[in-house]
């Protein structure tokens, strides 16, 4: 096992990572502060792990909440499911909350908590590659709203992060390649050694070699953390970890949430990120082609779904990362070289989009 801890003004918090923490009992029981927990899961987590959690977490007389699987759930609707779940069960302001399950769970469990009697603490214990390396590491938590990807949400720190390496021998083929779109972010924003590393390991990361995605997962949590110290709130650099965003959440929104899973769409908006790159000058043309290569070897997709230009372009409008109603893009300089800019002249968005249409 490793540990890293993220520190932060309001307090800082460990991230375990290592193989069977979910029989961990010690680990598991070190962020309860209270006599109460609940356990906040889906249909397809549960018969998995719920099990393993809930025995050693059982003197804290767990509540449990299984929810349907799928993105459509990060919606308002599964945070009211939620809370009057707690509420039946007479869950106080001392209980923890334990996310178990993907970015889905994570989000809108650690919404519930910053949101039930005015904040309770709450745990991630991810079970999705994706979830490990970024959505459980950082605070952010939300919902999605019918015109934009996480737009009802806030800033709300776990206590712990448990990642249990041996929970991704059950992960889906497609759920694996979607959470290495994340792992090559890293590396495509600031980490150009961890690409290197990643252009020799993918075939041992796609047949889920033990040590090799313990580093992939230790690696990029590392450079989360260190992006989020400086910046908890996104108010600089930590928006750069949204490389590819702004054109995958365009892409979910005009899809329909679920239809493509968020690691598609983000390997398919860093190419789009990447190819702008290019158009405008900024990146050459061997980086982008060696960028592109890496998704490719990852299983993911590396061409856009047919989205009307126009319609493209009224998704980002709403993005967060939007200001003064100028989109701003996270582009590439080179690999490695990652920045955030709003002077991105239309006529070069516009032939991006229109060569995809």
């Amino acid at each position: 096992m490793s540990t890293l801890t993220l520190d932060l003004p309001g307090g800082g918090y460990p991230i375990h990572i290592g193989a069977g923490l979910l029989g961990s009992v010690d680990l598991l029981r070190a962020p309860v502060s209270g006599d109460r927990v609940a356990i906040i899961t889906n249909e397809v987590v549960a018969p998995l792990y719920l099990s393993r959690l809930t025995e050693a977490l059982a003197p804290f007389d767990p509540a449990i909440v299984v929810l349907p699987d799928g993105e459509t759930q990060k919606a308002l609707d599964t945070i009211d499911r939620i809370v009057g779940a707690l509420l039946k069960a007479r869950c106080d302001r001392a209980t923890t909350l334990f996310a178990l399950g993907g970015g889905v769970v994570g989000d809108i469990t650690g919404f519930a908590a910053a949101v039930y009697q005015r904040g309770v603490p709450f745990v991630q214990v991810p079970t999705t590659l994706l979830s490990q390396v970024d959505s459980s590491v950082g605070g952010k938590t939300g919902v999605n709203h019918a015109l934009g990807k996480n737009m009802i949400g806030c800033f709300y720190q776990p206590r712990a992060v448990l990642i249990d390496t041996t929970t991704l021998t059950t992960l889906p083929d497609r759920e694996l390649s979607a959470g290495l779109a994340e792992v090559i972010k890293y590396a495509a924003i600031g980490n150009r050694e961890f690409l290197g590393w990643l252009e020799q390991n993918m075939e041992a990361l796609l047949r889920r070699d033990a040590s090799a995605l313990a580093y992939a997962i230790e690696t990029s949590c590392r450079d989360k953390a260190r992006v989020v110290m400086a910046d908890e709130r996104e108010a600089g650099v930590r928006a750069l970890l949204n490389f590819g965003h702004t054109f995958g959440h365009a892409i979910e929104g005009a899809m329909g949430y679920g239809r493509w899973l968020h690691g598609e769409a983000v390997a398919v908006g860093m190419v789009m990120a990447a190819r702008l790159s290019e158009r405008l000058g900024w990146l050459a043309a061997d980086e982008g082609r060696r960028l592109r290569a890496l998704i490719a070897r990852a299983c993911l997709p590396v061409t856009p779904p047919a989205i009307a230009p126009q319609r493209f372009l009224e998704l980002m409008a709403v993005d967060k990362k939007a200001a003064h109603g100028r989109i701003r893009f996270v582009l590439l300089r080179a690999l490695g070289d990652a920045f955030l800019t709003d002077e991105v002249p239309e006529d070069a968005l516009m032939a991006l989009l229109t060569a995809h249409e």
